[in-house]
């Protein structure tokens, strides 16, 4: 539990802008109707917005510590109005809202209503149809402005909020080479390796005089409350679900670079590779580099072994390691986003969203962790490397939901560790991975870590 001490609050009244200013009053009756059906929701949502910063990644957190905030979001002919109640006084200068959170809670606002509104059966949408959920993404990444009709030059970072210090600058050092490149940085959003890339290209776009440089944040609500946007994202975008996330990721970036991270590092590696073993998908080119310092050097050997043994020696061709030399991962980015642009122009293909990349039903369908469903799942050999990826994805997802989300937090409390079963080397090859994780202090910020799983042979 946490100390009972009283943090000092704020509270305030606010006006949205950027597409939630210009409204017709049916929009607003549907904006505040929506809002007050989901009201625990965006209250987790919008707290974990005004935490940006924040260091913990329990999902309980700060609410244990704010339990007095609350928010709600008014009707007026003008548009919008959000009240805020108790909300963290760090999120304001001098009695004033800082301008950046603000942005992001109107960010919260515009995507769960959205969601509620938009993306539902009965407004017409067809979210059982691989090509129905895709448009799903597209709208939600468009109604959020995240997609602009530019050149190529959108690098998406993967990698632990819980790194070493050596590795967090790495990030921050390739970071640097991407933007002194013009290149924008798209992760998470939250601490880690998903902070220093941002970090270090903030310095470079600031030499090199970029004006309006992206970066870009997507969550999910079981997400953002574990990791609070940091301070840097000046785009944040809340997708429903983990698998909308990882869609909105491959199709909106024009590249992937993964640092050092743990089980939702692993679990984003198998969603891209099982995708890009697809025949469908074998002309697309999607440059893929795992990096990090000397000392993660052993990290990716053990995740190359793994991915060998799981999904055979061609998925190692759809990806490559570079270890400690940041400028060589930016020139081989760059070089890779030119044949991304290259194929694009020959496909007549958008720029800022990825049309041709086929993503089949069961890598956009919503997996729900309960311990039937993680027991459930087919972690044998025999199996096409496409279709062993997206249960292997699914494994990593679970233990994610038992780390980090509130849902999945309650279920290992109210019923135990998960259970993983599968083939013998398979199940000590993953167990020896998940220790490894455990071990080098990847699965929690702070705290010794409870393992939520056991994997069974």
């Amino acid at each position: 539990m946490y100390r009972s001490t009283v943090l000092p609050t704020e509270s305030t009244r606010i006006y949205p802008r950027g597409g939630l200013d210009v409204l017709s009053r049916e929009e607003v009756a549907k904006f505040r109707d929506a809002s007050t059906g989901m009201h625990d929701l965006l209250r987790r949502c919008a707290l974990a917005v005004l935490t940006t910063g924040s260091t913990s990644d329990d999902p309980r957190a700060a609410q244990e510590l704010y339990p007095e905030f609350d928010i709600e979001v008014h009707q007026q002919d003008r548009g919008l109005r959000i009240d805020l109640h108790n909300a963290p006084a760090t999120a304001f200068v001098d009695g004033e809202l800082i301008r950046g959170v603000a942005e992001l809670l109107f960010a919260v606002v515009r995507d769960l209503a959205y969601t509620a509104i938009e993306l539902v059966p009965e407004g017409g949408r067809d979210l059982g149809s691989s090509v129905g959920l895709t448009d799903a993404v597209f709208d939600l990444l468009r109604n959020a402005r995240t997609l602009f009709p530019t050149d190529p030059n959108l690098v998406v970072c993967w990698g632990g909020h819980s790194i070493s210090r050596e590795e967090y600058v790495y990030t921050k050092q390739v970071g640097y080479e991407l933007g002194l490149r013009g290149l924008d940085i798209c992760t998470g959003c939250g601490p880690g390796a998903m902070k220093g890339p941002m970090k270090g290209a903030t310095i470079a776009h600031a030499k090199q005089r970029k004006h309006r440089p992206r970066y870009i944040g997507i969550t999910e609500p079981g997400i953002i409350a574990a990791e609070s946007p940091n301070p840097i994202v000046n785009h944040l975008v809340i997708m429903p679900d983990i698998e909308k996330r990882l869609e909105a990721f491959v199709r909106i970036g024009h590249g992937i670079l993964v640092f050092p991270g743990g089980v939702g590092t692993a679990e984003e590696i198998l969603y891209l590779l099982g995708i890009l073993l697809r025949e469908e998908n074998a002309h697309v080119p999607f440059p893929l580099i795992l990096t990090g310092p000397t000392a993660s050097a052993p990290y990716f050997e053990q995740i190359d072994r793994f991915l060998r043994l799981t999904l055979g020696e061609a998925a190692t061709s759809r990806y490559e390691i570079i270890i400690a030399d940041p400028a060589a991962v930016a020139k081989r980015m760059m070089a890779g986003i030119r044949k991304v642009r290259d194929h694009r122009i020959a496909q007549k293909d958008s720029f800022f969203f990825n049309w041709s990349l086929d993503i089949p039903l069961a890598f956009q369908q919503p997996f729900v962790p309960s311990h039937e469903a993680m027991a459930g799942l087919d972690l044998h050999h025999g199996r096409k490397p496409h279709e062993l990826a997206a249960d292997l994805r699914r494994a990593f997802s679970g233990i994610v939901a038992g780390n980090v989300k509130e849902d999945g937090m309650r279920r290992i409390e109210a019923h135990g560790p998960f259970e993983i079963h599968g083939d013998s080397g398979m199940m000590q090859s993953l167990d020896a991975l998940l220790r490894a994780f455990v071990e080098q202090r990847r699965m929690k910020i702070a705290g010794d870590y409870r393992p939520c799983y056991r994997v069974v042979a």
